[in-house]
C-alpha cells in the first residue's frame, strides 16, 4: 500500500538520523533533492546531502529523533507529501528538548516504482507566544520515547 511505503520512506530517514548513517540518508533522496534544515540551512543534490551530514555526524553525536506522522496526502498517484511532528532526545537524556521540537514536511515522487524524497524540510515548532502547545506537543511525543 502507497500510504505505508510514504510512512516506511519517513521511518527510514529518521532511523538513518539516529544510527548517523549519512550514506543511508542520502540513498533516499532523488538525485535532486533538496533539503531546509532546523536552522534554515540548505542541501542541493544527493551528493551534497551526504557531504554535509558526514561533516555533521564527524563532529559530534546527534540528538535522536521521536516522532509522530500526522497526515500523508497524495497530490498525484506519484507524488505525496507527509507532514509529522518531532522531538529529539539529547545524547545522555531521556527526555525530549522543547526547543528542538519541529513540524517536517516530505515530499516524495515515485521514480521506476520506487518512492524517493525530493524535498524535505525541518521547521522549528516554538509556537511563538503560544508556549502551552509547545507543551503539548512535547508532551505527546515523550509519550513515544
Amino acid at each position: 500500500m502507497e500510504i505505508e511505503a510514504i510512512k516506511k520512506l519517513h521511518n527510514q530517514l529518521l532511523t538513518h538520523w539516529n544510527d548517523q548513517n549519512a550514506s543511508g540518508m542520502a540513498s533516499l533522496f532523488t538525485k535532486d533533492a533538496n533539503v531546509i534544515g532546523f536552522d534554515g540551512s540548505q542541501m542541493n543534490g544527493q551528493v551534497q546531502i551526504e557531504e554535509e551530514l558526514n561533516q555533521v555526524f564527524a563532529d559530534h553525536k546527534t540528538a535522536n529523533y521521536v516522532w509522530k506522522v500526522e497526515e500523508i496526502r497524495f497530490l498525484d498517484s506519484k507524488i505525496a507529501l507527509l507532514r509529522a511532528s518531532v522531538g529529539m532526545i539529547p545524547p545522555e537524556k531521556k527526555e525530549i528538548n522543547p526547543s528542538t521540537n519541529a513540524i517536517q514536511s516530505l515530499l516524495a515522487i515515485k521514480q521506476n516504482d520506487s518512492w524517493k524524497i525530493s524535498l524535505f524540510q525541518n521547521t522549528p515548532a516554538q509556537f511563538h507566544g503560544r508556549h502551552e502547545l509547545v507543551e503539548i506537543m512535547t508532551k505527546e511525543l515523550n509519550k513515544l520515547v
